[in-house]
């Protein structure tokens, strides 16, 4: 026996030769498996993906592109020609032995030829005219899709802000930026692509189940990864030629809005004054900063770039209903941030290319000031001397010292930046109406706020400096007080004129009254308190216009029979009498 065999150590080394082989061509190293017939399929790993979260194994569903050749390269089948891949589930026999064995431990998107000997294959039959008996077939594969009936939708975050108040539930609104992919990476659809979100209730079914299950817990600003078995998407019917039968699905998805139906306006308070004696109420009319935001933090709209506060009556409908709302119950000076739901906003449609349909808005708000229409002056007496025998009112001659503000702080004009303080007449229209009415019933000495609502002050349309509607705050010290005559009036006495007056006037009783003598005697009064002429106004002037107006017959003198008074009553029946 022995000469007919071989020593026991080549015997081994043949043996292990043959092994080594035999386990090369199994594993999949590229090399040459030609010596003897085929025992199993040969795998040639060629292209690897880097990343590999998932093999296919027994069970799993699967959906690949193939082409099938002989080993002299002749092509007998192609998935890429026919422009649809195969699917199907794998170990359970519904493939042909070799290639349900020759997928097992696929990635997606990996690539691999297969060599499938005939007994793994169509064996000695064949298949038609296609495969002839005892052919060894080879496949090049790539894995497009992989998936098991016990899958659940799978989500993994990218990104999510620091602050979470919210997660979205069933029954809310939302609105998301997407991108849908296959899952070997290829693209099917993308919401930036057509540059809008896509709308749509949660949880309601208006989605596909696995995406309706995805979106729930998301918040705003967070971006995450949501995996979706084809049973839980388009299932075996696909959509269109845009997405293949039993197809899972990728979305990366980032949340722009959410909100509920009955979701009422969110108010968050900033800061609020130290001291806030007033808040808004329906029909009063606010001036106001605002900056506006998507929930997202993008900015639609503000104020301050127009460097201009937005002006409106609160709760008459001249705004939306969320902000005439909002803009009740606050004090000037007050900040506050304001999220409306869109239905309290501008709804399903929005509002031309700014603000998209079904849109929350926030808004940070800051309340310059407020009046209502009926408003008058406010006066707060912040500084009195004790003596005060003579306070000032309508016809006197006054110089006070003023500082002019918004209510915000922001000063407008003062009489600090002038090299003399302000004269004018009370009740004369030399001033707006409300600083007028402030400065009346002071003494001299007096400090007090005066708040001018813009209806006794600037209107509508301000001034110069001075806004549109402005509410003015103004600080006042009363300088200097000289009582008044009446309008129209140059001299008026303090009591009963002298009855005779011509001769009281006729100081040297020669029955005649020159110009000098009328000055006399008119100085004597003003001196001895019983007359007074018009103050801020050159007496010797005034005395003279006097006696012009006396001397009827202009001859220089004035006789009794030119003498007359103007004689006239006011409200409190004070008796005014003018030469």
């Amino acid at each position: 026996m022995l000469e007919h065999g071989m020593p026991n150590e080549m015997n081994r080394f043949i043996m292990e030769s043959i092994f080594a082989l035999f386990f090369l061509c199994v594993t999949g190293t590229h090399v040459s498996c030609s010596p003897g017939p085929l025992e199993d399929v040969v795998i040639d790993r060629y292209d690897i993906p880097r990343v590999c979260p998932r093999e296919v194994q027994t069970g799993d569903f699967v959906r690949y592109h193939y082409n099938g050749t002989f080993t002299d390269g002749k092509k007998f089948d192609s998935s890429h020609e026919r422009g649809a891949p195969f699917s199907g589930q794998v170990g359970l026999g519904r493939l042909i032995t070799g290639l349900d064995r020759g997928v097992q431990g696929m990635c997606v998107n990996e690539r691999r030829k297969v060599t499938v000997p005939p007994h793994l294959a169509y064996g000695s039959i064949g298949a038609g005219d296609v495969i002839p008996a005892d052919t060894v077939l080879v496949f090049d594969v790539v894995l497009l899709d992989i998936w098991n009936t016990e899958d659940k939708v799978q989500t993994r975050t990218l990104s999510k802000p620091e602050s979470c108040k919210r997660l979205a539930e069933a029954t809310d609104f939302i609105r998301y930026h997407y991108n849908g992919t296959l899952l070997n990476g290829v693209p099917f659809d993308s919401s930036h692509s057509r540059n809008g979100t896509y709308d749509t209730y949660v949880g309601m079914g208006y989605l596909i189940k696995g995406m309706d299950e995805g979106l729930i817990g998301m918040c705003v600003g967070e971006t995450r990864t949501i995996i979706i078995p084809p049973f839980l998407a388009y299932e075996e019917k696909g959509y269109g030629t845009v997405i293949p039968s039993q197809a899972t699905l990728v979305f990366e998805v980032f949340m722009i809005d959410l909100f509920n139906p009955k979701d009422d306006i969110a108010v968050v308070v900033k800061e609020v004054p130290k001291t806030c004696t007033r808040k808004t109420v329906v029909g009063d009319y606010i001036r106001y900063h605002y900056n506006g935001t998507f929930q997202d933090g993008s900015g639609f709209d503000t104020s301050y770039q127009r460097n201009s506060t937005y002006n409106t009556y609160i709760g008459m409908g001249y705004v939306i209903q969320g902000m005439d709302k909002a803009l009740q119950g606050l004090c000037i000076g007050e900040k506050r941030r304001v999220i409306l739901p869109p239905h309290m906003a501008y709804g399903e449609k929005g509002t031309g290319d700014i603000i998209p349909g079904s849109a929350v808005l926030v808004f940070d708000i800051h309340v310059i000031d407020f009046h209502n229409p009926k408003d008058l002056i406010e006066i707060k007496v912040t500084s009195k001397p004790k003596k005060c025998n003579l306070t000032s009112e309508v016809d006197d001659l006054i110089q006070y010292r003023y500082n002019c503000s918004l209510m915000d702080g922001t000063l407008l004009y003062s009489s600090d930046h002038y090299e003399k303080a302000p004269i004018t007449t009370l009740g004369a229209n030399k001033v707006i109406e409300g600083l007028d009415e402030g400065l009346r019933g002071m003494c001299v000495g007096e400090k007090r706020v005066v708040i001018v609502p813009p209806h006794l002050g600037h209107g509508e349309n301000g001034a110069k400096g001075v806004p549109s509607s402005a509410v003015l705050h103004f600080e006042l010290e009363l300088l200097d007080l000289q009582k008044g005559v009446p309008d129209g009036y140059m001299f008026v006495w303090l009591g009963d004129s002298p009855d005779p007056l011509f001769p009281a006037m006729d100081l040297n009783k020669d029955l005649s009254v020159p110009l000098e003598e009328f000055t006399a005697f008119i100085n004597i009064q003003v001196v001895e308190g019983t007359g007074r002429l018009r103050p801020g106004m050159d007496a010797d002037g005034i005395i003279k216009d006097m006696f012009n107006n006396q001397d009827r017959n202009r001859d220089g003198k004035i006789v009794a029979e030119e003498l007359k008074l103007k004689v006239e009553e006011d409200s409190d029946k004070a008796r005014h009498e003018e030469l």
